[in-house]
């Protein structure tokens, strides 16, 4: 084990936080490039692109819970988690060079048809990043004492992981979404297999519940208070992906002149979308390790969140009743990036205090639920009532609401006793 894990140094925390970074930077240049790619250079519709896309959420519900039970019982290759990491990020890797490359893959096969090639390739980058993700998150836990020091993993994954996902939309912006995948596809193997040679994981996981826990409940895993965690964190979902999805139809209606050209309307609304989410991830990666982290320390974590996440639901409002311009969206979404900061990060550290750690995995694959199950029903169901409503500051509204009934649902989420204690202790020294 090197000394910098065994002190838990900020560089030991930077380099347990790689791996994640390489599946949040594949899964950027994805949401960056799928489409356009599919769309402009093998002529998909926009139907069948969205079958494409339906199938990432699918693959998460299957895979990362599935993944998560195989990696708590295996033990191969020095690690529990890092054996599919090592498989995972280089399959990904793999397949953003094939994105740009299908009609080579296609001849190389033999398949004529494009269409299933660009399908097949972009179901198996969903797959890849799904069997890592869960393994990169679970490591965390897995190396870190519960408490402050389980906190600040997760916080130091999102500042490190939101950093390089900012870099990959000015990579994409300033020099192109080929570009961007060809950086993408080394940094995307070199994060995800050299840390995993440096971090030592334990053969035998120990639950760390406290006596005092363990007596008052049946089982070593809360179940009462993971299901608190996982609605109240689903309804941040609804109002999150209904942003990221249907902002553009916001924009077009609110912030761009109607008689402009169609051609001015897609550049100007794609500056729009790119400058307000390039806000929101900085903000994003910005507070977890810096600001949320300490303040988490102090107060503890539940308090945070849905303080953040209550932030997040006013600026939503705002946009509606303010957000007229494009200089007050970008303003608005620095306020809506407090709460998004806090979504990506707390969470995990709170519910690895709720569960017992030797099955790690499993739970972090079955709290990935809570995201990708709102994904689709924001898909499949909110489009639809979207699409039929004149007036598109809905989006805005939806959102506000979700997120709002989102912190409401947190405040009947305990905080873990060991970890204020331990929390507190820290302060102390």
């Amino acid at each position: 084990m090197l000394d910098i894990q065994k002190k838990l140094t900020n560089s030991f925390y930077v380099l347990l936080s790689l791996p994640a970074t390489a599946m949040g930077f594949a899964l950027s240049i994805q949401i960056s490039a799928l489409s356009w790619i599919l769309s402009t250079q093998y002529k998909l519709d926009i139907h069948e692109i969205g079958i494409v896309w339906a199938a990432g959420p699918l693959a998460g519900i299957f895979g990362q819970v599935i993944i998560g039970f195989i990696s708590d019982k295996v033990w191969f290759w020095g690690g529990r988690r890092r054996p599919f990491v090592l498989i995972g990020g280089p399959l990904a890797a793999l397949m953003l060079l094939a994105l740009p490359n299908i009609h080579h893959v296609s001849a190389f096969l033999g398949i004529g048809s494009l269409i299933v090639v660009a399908t097949g390739v972009a179901l198996t980058l969903d797959l890849a990043i799904n069997i890592s993700f869960n393994p990169t998150r679970s490591i965390i836990a897995d190396v870190t004492p519960d408490g402050n020091p389980r906190t600040k993993g997760y916080t130091w994954m999102q500042t490190i992981s939101g950093f390089f996902g900012v870099l990959a939309y000015v990579i994409g912006a300033t020099f192109g979404n080929f570009a961007l995948i060809y950086v993408g596809v080394i940094l995307v193997m070199v994060f995800s297999i050299v840390p995993m040679f440096f971090i030592k994981e334990e053969k035998e996981l120990v639950n760390t519940l406290d006596e005092t826990e363990k007596i008052s409940s049946k089982t070593k895993t809360n179940w009462s208070e993971l299901f608190k965690i996982y609605f109240a964190h689903s309804f941040s979902w609804i109002g999150v992906q209904t942003m990221f999805v249907y902002i553009i139809a916001f924009i077009q209606q609110k912030l761009i002149s109607p008689e402009a050209s169609q051609e001015i309307i897609s550049t100007q609304s794609g500056q729009i979308i790119a400058i307000s989410f390039a806000v929101l991830n900085t903000v994003g990666f910005l507070l977890p390790a810096f600001i949320l982290e300490p303040i988490a320390e102090k107060i503890g974590r539940i308090k945070t969140h849905l303080s953040a996440v209550g932030i997040m639901a006013i600026g939503y409002f705002l946009i509606v009743f303010i957000g007229d311009t494009p200089m007050k969206l970008y303003l608005l979404m620095g306020i809506v990036g407090i709460g998004w900061a806090a979504i990506v990060s707390l969470p995990f550290a709170i519910m690895s205090e709720k569960v017992d750690k030797t099955r790690m995995g499993f739970f972090m694959g079955i709290f990935n639920l809570s995201v990708v199950i709102p994904q689709l029903i924001v898909s499949l169901v909110l489009g639809y009532f979207i699409l039929n409503t004149e007036d598109k500051n809905i989006i805005f509204i939806i959102s506000g609401v979700s997120l709002a009934i989102s912190s409401l649902l947190w405040l009947f989420v305990k905080e873990t006793s060991s970890s204020i204690s331990k929390m507190n202790q820290v302060a102390a020294h």
